[in-house]
């Protein structure tokens, strides 16, 4: 049996598949103050038997919120001697260009934890001052005189010559065996000081939380029962184990969001869609990620807090490219000081969580103004829900203010909701050149469903998939994953002439050092793939594209083949080529996947039920356009395959409901995923 579990902001989530096919699922209450807990919570609620677990699959939020909320340890830096203000001066680029009164993100290394060492590599790796050793025992006792828990270092062109670094770290664990430490070239090899730097200190700044949470983990699975060798989600769409997560933890730093999109894109190839928004509302937050041609996007240009006020904090790592906004089910509605409705992105989260939920909650979210107008049932909650009590909120803290009726007020926490995810959906679709028409969105997370339907109208996509276990898809997403790691390594070279020798050493040297990786985390010969890619540029340019290339030896023939290919992705994405202009390589990728046996998605059988058979009730449910109207609610567990469903109707299911508006149709197929047709010609 393989089981996943994935840790949201406000619900735990579980999916399991046994040997035969059946899928089933489980969720739990998030345990801020101990995630592990929340964990152990929902497995026992699963009511798996622990000893048959064979693979167990985790992802977890832990790291993006010790980032967020400030809550990683105290980090030394030691850098090349002259560079120890790299964080301070970033970059120059501003993100409000007319803001005199903007300020760079302060550095999560103090300048007075920032300590410079004499040593030198020029571009190309080579050594023009060799590293002064004996600085490295004073530094060391300066943070341990300032309690520095984990320490960080990032030299000058570490990332083609490590062997600075390399040193540093030997004397370092000579020198102090208990402190946490992270060198630069562990973590990336692409080049970008100030980006490199930044990695390599968040990395530092949560490793020693992420180490603590993982052994904890460990530890109550197996006094539970678990014995199977447990993996983590990344966030580069696949799994590693977990003893080399606690090592570079910054790469879980969306390890649960990223699920569900690699999950979009599996189920995307089940069901013959290629073109892919993947929509996931979850308790606190939205998120969406663009598949085209069955390809999720990986990216290094990933940022944490960045915003049209901030540059936010690079972080080097390959990440599925998702755009992320503070709206989600718990998101509490508020009134700003110019007298407008905002909604997000504090959220009520699992605690005390929204009014509905009777915990002490006391502002009004996107959950307690679907309940008031009728979308969602009071049945559907695990709390007994006092609805006197949620009309007040809504009337006290959004209707008043308006002089409007506290039905008007939910409906326009929906609608600004509505708004601020839209938004989020053009920035990945018709803002980067693609028009939705040619997109299928599937919509998941337990708030996916309930506004799927009226912004894939809006942003006019013709179809929407609901798909099985909708509420838990980012966790059904990580059984479907493969172990995989990015191997990324600045290689700046002009394509016309290029040594053909040389470059194919340097391939050959970074699979089989991915090799070696795969073999040791317990893949076979014959479950190990790599896939090629080099980051291309023009001559003089800044910005790059990815383009494939052969996994065989490169050739003359290969080179012609390679510069073709990226004139056309280059027109693709940039929207011109320049033929004459020469081609140069930045970086060479290499992903390598360790491939599992994966659940196969059963079809369901069709015992011919009528639509009647599945109907549950008709309640008034409040709409903008027409006001309470009379609306058909059906149980999802009671359709079967062909079933089809007109407009206004709600479609429940144990975590998630699905609305579809007056002139948009449902129907259940052959898997059990729910098909839209919003209506869009």
């Amino acid at each position: 049996m393989r089981v996943a579990t994935d840790i949201g902001g406000t619900f735990t989530d579980l999916v399991y598949a046994d040997n035969n096919g059946n899928f089933g699922m489980a969720k739990a209450h998030t345990t801020p103050s101990k995630f592990e807990e929340g964990v152990m919570n929902v497995l026992q609620k699963s009511m798996i038997n622990p000893e048959s677990i064979e693979m167990f699959i985790h992802g977890s939020t832990v790291i993006i919120n010790a980032l967020t909320e400030r809550k990683g340890v105290k980090v030394g830096l030691i850098s090349t001697q002259g560079t120890r203000d790299v964080l301070e001066i970033a970059r120059g680029n501003r993100p409000d260009l007319y803001n005199f009164r903007y300020q760079k993100p302060a550095p999560f290394v103090e300048r007075y934890l920032r300590m410079e060492v004499e040593e030198r590599l020029n571009f190309r790796g080579e050594i023009i001052y060799p590293l002064n050793e004996t600085q490295i025992p004073s530094i060391i006792e300066y943070f341990k005189k300032e309690k520095v828990e984990a320490i960080a270092v990032c030299y000058l062109h570490s990332y083609i010559n490590p062997v600075h670094e390399e040193k540093t770290v030997d004397l370092i664990k000579h020198l102090w065996p208990e402190v946490s430490v992270t060198a630069s070239y562990e973590i990336t090899k692409e080049w970008r000081e100030y980006e490199r730097t930044n990695t390599t200190v968040l990395n530092s700044y949560v490793k020693p939380i992420a180490a603590s949470y993982i052994d904890q983990l460990n530890k109550k699975m197996m006094n539970y029962g678990v014995n199977s060798r447990p993996y983590i989600m990344q966030s580069n769409g696949g799994v590693t184990t977990f003893e080399r997560a606690k090592e570079t933890p910054i790469n879980m730093v969306e390890s649960g969001p990223v699920a569900g999109i690699y999950g979009a894109a599996v189920l995307g190839e089940i069901l013959g869609e290629e073109n892919i928004i993947a929509f996931d509302i979850g308790g606190t937050t939205a998120k969406c990620s663009l598949i085209t041609n069955g390809n999720v996007k990986i990216t290094t240009d990933y940022y944490i807090e960045k915003n049209e006020k901030t540059a936010g904090y690079p972080v080097k790592v390959p990440v599925v490219d998702i755009v992320e906004i503070g709206n989600g089910g718990g998101s509490i509605a508020w009134i700003d000081s110019a007298g407008s409705l905002k909604v997000g992105p504090k959220s009520a989260g699992a605690s005390p969580g929204p009014v509905a939920y009777g915990k002490g909650g006391e502002d009004p979210t996107t959950t307690d103004a679907n309940l008031i107008t009728g979308r969602l049932s009071k049945d559907n909650f695990d709390y007994e829900v006092d609805v006197e009590k949620v009309k007040k909120a809504i009337e006290k803290k959004v209707s008043s203010h308006y002089d409007l009726s506290y039905v008007e007020g939910a409906m326009g926490i929906i609608d600004i909701a509505n708004s601020n995810m839209l938004n989020a959906l053009k920035l990945i679709s018709i803002r980067k050149g693609h028009d939705p028409k040619d997109f299928t969105m599937i919509a998941f997370g337990g708030g996916g469903s309930m506004h799927a339907a009226a912004l894939a109208k809006e942003l006019g996509v013709k179809k929407v998939i609901v798909p099985v276990a909708s509420s838990v898809f980012s966790a059904w997403g990580m059984l479907m994953t493969d172990l995989r790691h990015d191997y990324i390594q600045t290689h700046i070279k002009q394509l016309d002439g290029i040594n053909l020798e040389d470059i194919n050493l340097r391939w050959d040297k970074v699979t089989n050092h991915a090799y070696s990786q795969f073999i040791e985390e317990g893949m076979k010969e014959d479950q190990i793939v790599f896939s090629r890619f080099v980051d291309m540029r023009y001559l003089g340019q800044e910005h790059t594209v990815k383009v494939p290339v052969t996994n065989m030896d490169w050739t003359e023939e290969s080179i012609t083949e390679i510069i073709e290919r990226f004139h056309d992705l280059h027109e693709q994405n940039y929207t011109f080529k320049l033929p004459e202009t020469p081609a140069e390589i930045v970086n060479l990728h290499l992903t390598g996947f360790g491939k599992v046996d994966k659940p196969v998605l059963p079809t369901l059988k069709i015992e011919g039920k009528t639509v009647n058979s599945a109907l549950k009730e008709n309640r008034p449910v409040f709409f903008r356009d027409s006001g309470w109207t009379s609306t058909a609610v059906f149980y999802r567990k009671d359709m079967e395959p062909g079933m089809r469903i007109e407009g206004p109707a709600i479609i429940e299911e144990q975590s998630a409901t699905t609305l579809i508006y007056s002139g948009q149709s449902i129907e259940m197929d052959s898997y059990g995923n729910l098909i839209i047709d919003t209506g869009v010609k």
